[in-house]
């Protein structure tokens, strides 16, 4: 099988001891691509390095997470703007609001999160979006842009079915992670992703965090890594009552496409 995952945050220090072995397992695994998202913009401009370093397998997003939108600064558009003109840059993002927890004022967020916007548009890119106890603002804001907005994917869902289909009807796409791996939490998901048009679905692992609770034996480090991912795929899967093998070129050729990497 071949996979995408589409948030790897990569730039991440868990990762630095052993950065080499950790895309070693990724590829050993199957996952033959993965996206470096950026939580900021020092970050992303990390993230592009070593999309770089590694450019056979990874690719990135470039864009201030709603947690780091309090370090915006005048400047920041132009450096994003600069960013999103490497050709190994595929999406802005990841961005958005999150107001779980308010890590940035609310009014910093909706500001830095248009901006984002904006700048999507105004370079043709898509949109790797989070959200997280802010959907009404959220939607009011992306609406701001309907039919301006080129692709976009929620990133992490873990919302309801109300919820998904807010974002179905606008036609953005829907990440799913080991979050649906946790019987506690993430046991409404098992309903929901069979609800998810086949063409809409993309797989990720968020990794170093979200990791799958039912992997046994756990990793003696408690981190996620995209090596994890087909064990995501296979819950996906199998509450889609899917093969692996079909979810699996589904989900990879609509990352693809989404992404712009065919």
């Amino acid at each position: 099988m071949e996979l995408v995952d589409i948030c790897f945050n990569f730039t991440h220090k868990d990762f630095r001891k052993d950065e080499n072995e950790v895309l070693q397992r990724a590829v050993s695994a199957g996952v033959s691509t993965m996206i470096l998202a950026g939580a900021s913009l020092s970050e992303s401009e990390d993230a592009v390095s070593l999309a770089l370093q590694y450019s056979s397998n990874c690719y990135c997003a470039a864009g201030t997470h709603p947690h780091n939108a309090k370090e915006w600064e005048d400047d920041d558009e132009r450096r994003l703007l600069a960013l999103c003109e490497k050709t190994i840059v595929r999406a802005v993002g990841e961005c958005g609001l999150d107001y779980y927890h308010d890590l940035s004022p609310r009014d910093k967020q909706r500001l830095v999160f248009e901006k984002q916007i904006q700048i999507a548009e105004e370079t043709s890119m898509p949109l790797l979006l989070h959200q997280r106890e802010a959907h009404k603002d959220f939607l009011s804001i992306l609406d701001l842009y309907k039919g301006r907005i080129n692709r976009a994917v929620v990133h992490c869902f873990t919302g309801d079915k109300s919820q998904l289909f807010d974002y179905l009807d606008r036609g953005f796409y829907i990440g799913i992670t080991g979050w649906i791996c946790d019987e506690t939490r993430g046991r409404h998901l098992h309903d929901l992703v069979s609800l998810i048009p086949s063409d809409h679905l993309m797989i990720e692992t968020d990794a170093p965090y979200l990791i799958p609770h039912d992997l046994d034996p756990p990793p003696e480090n408690n981190r996620n890594e995209p090596a994890y991912l087909p064990h995501i795929l296979k819950t996906i899967a199998q509450n889609r009552t899917e093969s692996d093998t079909e979810l699996a070129a589904q989900t990879t050729l609509t990352a693809k496409k989404f992404f712009s990497i065919l």
